[in-house]
C-alpha cells in the first residue's frame, strides 16, 4: 500500500529533482568522458604493447642479418626498423648494431648513414651520444676530420662528455693541433674517474701529445697538527 510523502521527504525529492535537471546533463558527459578515458588508456597500453612485441621481434632479425653478414638483409630489415618503429628504444638499438656489422663488412657509407640516423633521430640522449661518438671515429679514420668534429658539437650527457674530449683531442692530434688536442685530453682525463681503466689510455694519449699527466693531478697539502699545551 502506497504511502504519501512527508513534507521533509517530499522537499528532498524535489531539491534532488532539480539537482538533477540543473546538472545531470554535466554529470552524464563527466562520466562518459572518464569511461572513454579509461577505455583509451587501456587501448593505448595494450597498442604500446603490441608495438613493443613487433619492434622486439624484427629487432631479433637485424641481430640475425647481422650474425649471417647478409649486407643487404641488414639494410633491408634496419629499413623497416625505421620506417615502422623509429622511436622505440628497439630501433636505436638496430641502428647502432648494423653500423658495426656494415663497418666490419667495409660498408662504409651505410654505416654512416645507421649512425647518423641514430645521432639525428634517437629519443634517449645516451644512444645519441655513442652514435656521434662512433660516427666521429669512422670519419677520423677516413680522415674527414672537420667533419668528425662537427658530430661532436652540442651537448651530450654528463658522463660522456670525457668520451667526446678524448675523441676531440684524437681529432686535433691528427690535425696537428697539440695544443687544442692537450687541451682536450685534460679534460677527458679529469672528467674521468680515478679508478677508471680508460683514464689510464687518456695518460698515454697526454704523453704523447707533451704532458706529464702528474702534472694534472691536485697537490694534497698535509697542514700540520698544532702542538698541544702541556
Amino acid at each position: 500500500m502506497a504511502t504519501h510523502l512527508d513534507l521533509d521527504e517530499q522537499e528532498q525529492l524535489d531539491q534532488l529533482k532539480h539537482f538533477w535537471n540543473t546538472y545531470g546533463t554535466l554529470i552524464t558527459w563527466v562520466v562518459l568522458l572518464v569511461a572513454g578515458a579509461f577505455v583509451a588508456w587501456n587501448g593505448w597500453q595494450y597498442f604500446q604493447r603490441n608495438k613493443a612485441a613487433q619492434a622486439a621481434a624484427l629487432y631479433d632479425e637485424v641481430e640475425r642479418s647481422t650474425q649471417s653478414g647478409d649486407v643487404e638483409r641488414i639494410q633491408r630489415v634496419l629499413g623497416d626498423m625505421k620506417e615502422r618503429f623509429a622511436g622505440t628504444a628497439y630501433a636505436q638499438q638496430a641502428g647502432l648494431l648494423a653500423a658495426k656489422a656494415l663497418y666490419e663488412k667495409g660498408n662504409l657509407e651505410a654505416s654512416r648513414a645507421a649512425l647518423g640516423w641514430v645521432a639525428q633521430s634517437a629519443v634517449d640522449p645516451g644512444y645519441k651520444a655513442v652514435a656521434k661518438l662512433r660516427l666521429a671515429a669512422e670519419l677520423l679514420d677516413s680522415k674527414s676530420n672537420d667533419e668528425a668534429l662537427k658530430q661532436l658539437s652540442g651537448d651530450v650527457p654528463k658522463e660522456f662528455e670525457p668520451l667526446v674530449a678524448d675523441r676531440k683531442g684524437d681529432i686535433y692530434m691528427a690535425q696537428g693541433k697539440r695544443a687544442e688536442a692537450q687541451a682536450e685530453y685534460r679534460k677527458a682525463w679529469t672528467g674521468l674517474g680515478a679508478t677508471s681503466d680508460y683514464r689510464r689510455l687518456v695518460e698515454f694519449k697526454l704523453n704523447a701529445a707533451g704532458v706529464d699527466p702528474k702534472s694534472l693531478a691536485p697537490v694534497i697539502t698535509v697542514t700540520p697538527a698544532a702542538p698541544k699545551n702541556s
